[in-house]
């Protein structure tokens, strides 16, 4: 086991890496697994969940199927990597989103399960023409993209993603993209590279309110660097649908919720997603409060009053949760009375 600033690294013979312990990537750099060094001290005991936060484990033929053909083309997909909730209902119904750029993001959000490191420029070359032959393998008529933040390049990757996309609709001219993109450290120029690529879709998550955004959001992230990103989105191509997410339960007020629900409407954002946020590893940031299924019902009201076009709210939602399905003006389908016993 080799040492890096007094901090053991795992390397390619040792046992796979634990949550928080750094190890070397299959490219060369190093990565925090998980996202968060391990906490030191007492250990923590985990939140118990109330009933509606209680998901099936992941199984099923569908699931199986996506999962070969992910490994197959070597992609990541955020499904896995930030250990989303609803990963077996979205791949049994043959849907997924595709993380672009690798597994590895230069940020550190405290909420966030995805491993850090410094790729050091490293993408992979292959990677847009097997994103569109994965889509293609799978009979997807909307996906969803997203990635890593790349801070480590010049252009934080829009060159890559929008090239992606481009690969996706040439082979799939008949799939819609949605691209859920990093902030590009609020370069609009590389804001534009991706909404010119022929999306349909552009998000980008403001994650929490104003006043949480530090400490749960990276320092290089911010509540007004993500609005002026939204902005700047929907001024470049109108017909282009601007997205955004709040996750709650991370100690923000009502009356934090409703401020945020104006800017991101200022900002012109279209759609909206509500969703729990639940605490990927000790390691990471405590859940404050568990909000009731009502209570979403409660918040998707008040974000339609104000004029999105749909927000889709419930306890296990995620931003790319039934994205397909955000313009049916019915909660995608989500029942959240039938989540209380």
């Amino acid at each position: 086991m080799a040492q890096l600033k007094g901090i053991p690294v795992v390397t390619a013979d040792a046992a796979p890496p634990r949550s928080g312990e750094k190890y070397v990537t299959s490219q060369g750099f190093t990565a925090i697994r998980d996202g968060l060094k391990a906490r030191t001290g007492a250990p923590v005991r985990p939140a118990r969940l109330p009933p509606w936060l209680k998901a099936r484990a992941p199984s099923g033929g569908g699931f199986q199927g996506v999962k070969a053909v992910v490994r197959e083309h070597r992609l990541a997909t955020v499904c896995e990597e930030a250990k989303c909730p609803n990963v077996g209902e979205c791949w049994n119904a043959g849907t997924a989103t595709l993380m672009l750029m690798g597994a590895v993001c230069t940020r550190a959000c405290r909420f966030c399960s995805v491993d850090t490191g410094n790729p050091r420029g490293w993408l992979d070359p292959d990677e847009p023409e097997n994103a569109a032959r994965t889509v293609e393998l799978m009979k997807l008529k909307y996906v969803v993209l997203t990635s890593v933040d790349r801070d480590d390049l010049a252009d934080g990757g829009a060159a890559h993603y929008a090239a992606c996309v481009r690969a996706i609709r040439r082979r799939n001219p008949g799939t819609a993209v949605e691209a859920l993109t990093p902030d590009f450290q609020g370069v609009l120029a590389d804001v534009a590279t991706v909404v010119d690529s022929g999306i349909a879709v552009f998000a980008q998550n403001i994650e929490t309110v104003r006043r949480l955004t530090h400490p749960v959001r990276d320092p290089r992230a911010g509540y007004e660097q993500t609005l002026a990103v939204l902005a700047a989105a929907k001024r470049r191509r109108p017909e282009v649908l601007t997205k955004s997410s709040l996750m709650l339960g991370l100690g923000e007020t009502d009356a934090e919720i409703a401020a945020t629900l104006d800017d991101l409407r200022a900002a012109q954002v279209d759609i909206l997603t509500l969703g729990q946020y639940l605490r990927p590893t000790l390691n990471h940031l405590a859940v404050e409060r568990f909000v009731t299924p009502a209570e979403f019902d409660r918040y998707r009201g008040e974000a339609l009053a104000r004029g999105f076009l749909e927000c889709v709210s419930g306890p296990l939602v995620r931003s790319s949760y039934r994205a397909e399905q955000a313009l049916n003006r019915n909660n995608a389908g989500l029942d959240n009375r039938s989540l209380v016993p």
